[in-house]
């Protein structure tokens, strides 16, 4: 017999827990090379064009403390702001990587080239920027977010001009550390509460 649909109920969400890692970066968690090579390793390749920068930074919980399991995915396009697969890309420049908190230190990098601006749907440019998918133990629903550069105009972005609460707009600008280099860091909860987009 047939159950009705209307009497199934939706299980609880669960938490990513360490078993994302397994399955999206196997080599991560000491269980050998598995595959040839694992997806998003680096979002470009040797002789891509552009300016190559680093990332870094930590994912902290609402206590403050970096969380050593998070897991990040990032995408972007390439220094000219075209994505992988559009007319004129640079085929050095996949941009998606995949990576993971440091399990000792919590502290991530993302060495990459810087990315363009770009025109999203409605043809209006947007600031440079990396899309980021963060998830970790504890958190049911991957979260988007953006890192935008303190180095650039950002003041036109369709994006962080519809950011309510302005002084928030800082949570997703990476600020310069040294040239080339720059910290981004994520903040689940609290004060200073990243910016995460319902997406």
């Amino acid at each position: 017999m047939v159950q009705k649909l209307d009497i199934l109920q939706e299980t609880p969400s669960q938490t990513a827990g360490p078993y994302v890692h397994i399955g999206l970066m196997p080599s991560y968690t000491g269980n050998g090379q598995i595959f040839a090579q694992e997806v998003g390793v680096s979002p470009i390749e040797e002789g891509a064009e552009g300016e190559i920068i680093e990332i870094v930074g930590s994912v902290f919980d609402g206590t403050g403390w970096a969380l050593r399991d998070a897991l990040i995915e990032s995408w972007q396009p390439d220094a000219k702001g075209r994505f992988a697969g559009q007319e004129g890309a640079d085929p050095k420049v996949s941009g998606l990587c995949r990576f993971a908190a440091d399990a000792t230190s919590g502290e991530f990098t993302l060495r990459t080239i810087k990315p363009g601006a770009v025109r999203n749907r409605a043809g209006v440019m947007q600031a440079p920027h990396i899309s980021l998918w963060i998830v970790s133990r504890g958190i049911n629903i991957g979260l988007s977010t953006r890192i935008y550069f303190d180095d650039e105009d950002n003041s036109a972005d369709p994006l962080l001009g519809r950011i309510e609460q302005s002084p928030r707009v800082e949570t997703l600008i990476a600020k310069t550390e040294a040239p080339g280099r720059y910290r981004f860091n994520i903040r689940l909860q609290g004060t200073d509460e990243t910016v995460f987009l319902d997406l």
